[in-house]
């Protein structure tokens, strides 16, 4: 079993700002990444109120923060983490090829795509619905495709998608999006675009592929259908936090409880990012979390190990 002293669980931008913190503290952290490295950052398509990254794809911003970190001194490991035990100190985590233990942790491990749970979205996801329009948007060339949400993401994804699709229909529960002005100004000056408010989805319809969507009207009551080809889904995130639970305290919706340190109910474990996060799920603000949390982890080692701590200023 390999001794770490510090392990972060992530691979966003609250996880990168972490290991680059903790590299230069001269904690030599590991970063276990999962499958892909940037999380929901790397999937974006344009990013353009990040301060200093003034408009470019996120891949490239990952990329810029892997290098930062490894220059640092921080390893990163593409690899799922199965178990984690928070009970004893030093911390042990499992993956599907290696044991480790941790002095401390920090979990930045994210959010996952709600779903909306009717009839055909889970029999044709990966066949016509998707919760990623920058990995799908390219098989849509021509046709006519579905957003359900009315928040940045479902707009965001909307403008993106006019790149490839004929028609871009935006299904919304209320009679206006949730979305900063700048972007609904680009969802309202795209042709492409058409808004269909006060409605849910209630069913994707389809053959082998989505061939179309049921909808209702939440205040009349009347239902209709669309054809579309392809339906994209962003009504929201659940945090990925199943492999903490009994570990350490989670809220009502799963979120990792921390205080303003980025500390949880476990003492020298730390959680930042989208993980805890339940209102400004921004890269900037997992940038800032991650940082604190690296600082609060460097604090808890060096008390640990009786070693003296001054507060770096930067």
């Amino acid at each position: 079993m390999e001794a770490r002293d510090l392990i972060i669980i992530g691979s966003g931008p609250a996880a990168l700002s972490a290991a680059i913190y903790a590299g230069r503290a001269k904690l030599s952290p590991l970063l276990i990444a999962g499958r892909s490295l940037g999380g929901q950052m790397a999937l974006t398509e344009r990013i353009e109120n990040y301060p200093g990254f003034p408009g470019g794809p996120g891949f490239e911003l990952a990329q810029l923060m892997q290098q930062q970190a490894e220059r640092f001194g921080a390893e990163v490991l593409l690899g799922e983490v199965v178990s984690v035990g928070l009970s004893t100190r030093p911390f042990r985590i499992k993956t599907h090829g290696s044991d480790y233990q941790a002095k401390a942790l920090i979990i930045a491990t994210g959010t996952s795509a709600r779903r909306l749970g009717v009839p055909g979205e889970a029999e044709f996801t990966g066949r016509g619905v998707s919760f990623c329009a920058t990995c799908d948007g390219f098989f849509y060339r021509g046709q006519t495709v579905v957003v359900v949400g009315g928040g940045n993401t479902a707009a965001k994804e909307a403008v993106f998608l006019t790149k490839f699709a004929s028609k871009v229909y935006i299904v919304h529960r209320r009679d206006r999006l949730r979305a900063e002005e700048m972007v609904q100004d680009q969802v309202m000056a795209s042709e492409r675009i058409q808004l269909v408010w006060d409605t849910v989805l209630t069913e994707v319809m389809g053959d082998g592929g989505v061939t179309g969507v049921r909808l209702r009207n939440v205040r009349t009551g009347e239902e209709s259908t669309l054809e579309a080809q392809g339906v994209f889904i962003f009504v929201g995130a659940i945090p990925q936090s199943d492999l903490f639970k009994g570990e350490l305290e989670l809220d009502e919706e799963g979120y990792v409880v921390t205080d303003e340190r980025q500390k949880t109910s476990v003492e020298g474990v730390f959680a930042a990012g989208d993980v805890q996060e339940r209102i400004a799920r921004q890269i900037v603000t997992a940038v800032g979390s991650g940082a604190r949390a690296a600082t609060q982890a460097e604090e808890f080692i060096t008390r640990v190990e009786g070693r003296a701590y001054s507060d770096r200023d930067a």
